[in-house]
């Protein structure tokens, strides 16, 4: 069985064709695409790939309705397109893709697989916002989390690494790219993330703010006069790194003009690499404990600066890189000091075969 995977986030649209062996036989990578070339896009890639058997793609956001991966219908689609204020970076680019590889291949079935689904079974202390009932129970305000794709491969790929049942290990699974997340996986299970009700709440991302003070985004609209879209538009797009430096939220660009002295970049260097070691420690905290700290996502994986950065900042766990290793890894495996515990290691993200995975669960 030929499985399409697409992964459409909020930065780029990643395409693959996998076997029943996990092994990709085409696959193509493209910065973000626009609604209008979506259709066009997607032919090319199917003309030139063998026939496929079933499509699956990366949804970000599921609410409290999709608990689990699910075939695709009109009438969910229409469910997804309610969802899509949730996560308006993620999901509208995502019911794109579906609805152009319905106009090129009429009758494919199409499975949606949800970065939610992963989160769904966190204790009720890490999921529950401190807000009115009417606002938990009746409008499904929760701690959703995201990237669950992304964790739980991470989390099975580093039980495989470490050759150790993944129901003996307490890991904190980093996800760091455009959009960053932590997970605490304790036994194979999320127990806490650093997302929430939205992929906004958390880490400094790119162009994301992460968590701010709701009493912030009160002020500017009372006080300011900014409109709930203003603010929205202002929090996703033009906040993260490329508020902070004022000039690109890509790390790689921020780190070059840091090291260049210059100041805002550095300062949002600083800022990123700390709330990420605050998260990780925190991360810990919902553990009990830590056996391994995992790198993955775009910057996770190809950034041994800021591995080496976040991993000086957390010493007082035992958290160590070896220079070496850390700076010439070219596969999944670890960089930790040999030794040391926790064990870091980097792993590729590989949502493709967590999507794969759950298509072959469902159809069978």
């Amino acid at each position: 069985m030929h499985i399409l995977v697409v992964n459409a986030g909020s930065s780029s649209l990643k395409l693959r064709v996998l076997r029943d062996d996990d092994t990709v036989i085409a696959a193509k990578d493209l910065s973000k695409v626009s609604p209008d070339d979506l259709s066009s896009v997607l032919g090319a890639f199917l003309d030139g790939v063998p026939s496929i058997d079933v499509a699956g793609h990366r949804v970000v956001h599921g609410g409290s309705l999709f608990v689990e991966p699910i075939v695709l219908d009109v009438e969910i689609d229409e469910s997804l397109e309610a969802l899509a204020d949730l996560a308006p970076l993620h999901n509208p680019p995502c019911l794109a893709a579906i609805y152009a590889l319905s106009s090129l291949r009429r009758g494919l079935t199409q499975i949606a697989c949800f970065d939610t689904t992963f989160h769904l079974n966190m204790p009720a202390k890490a999921s529950t916002y401190a807000v009115p009932r009417l606002w938990r129970e009746e409008w499904g305000l929760r701690r959703y989390g995201f990237h669950g794709l992304s964790h739980a491969w991470a989390s099975r790929r580093a039980s495989e690494l470490l050759e150790r049942p993944l129901e003996q290990l307490k890991l904190v699974t980093a996800h760091l790219g455009a959009g960053a997340s932590l997970a605490a996986v304790a036994f194979g299970r999320s127990i806490d993330t650093t997302m929430g009700f939205t992929p906004m709440e958390g880490l400094v991302m790119s162009t994301r703010s992460g968590s701010v003070d709701p009493g912030l985004v009160l002020w500017v609209q009372q006080r300011k006069g900014l409109s709930a879209s203003a603010v929205a538009e202002v929090l996703e797009t033009e906040s993260g790194l490329l508020g902070l430096s004022g000039t690109s939220g890509d790390l790689r660009r921020v780190i070059e003009l840091a090291d260049a002295s210059d100041a805002a970049a550095s300062l949002a260097y600083e800022v990123y690499v700390y709330r990420i070691q605050v998260g990780v420690a925190a991360m810990c905290a919902a553990l009990g404990g830590i056996d391994g700290l995992v790198f993955t996502g775009g910057a996770g994986e190809a950034s041994a600066r800021l591995r080496a950065d976040v991993c000086t900042g957390l010493a007082f766990l035992g958290v160590s890189v070896d220079r070496m290793a850390n700076g010439t890894r070219a596969e999944d495996g670890e960089v930790s000091t040999p030794g040391s515990t926790p064990v870091v290691l980097v792993v590729e993200a590989r949502e493709d075969i967590e999507i794969a995975r759950h298509v072959r669960e469902l159809l069978a």
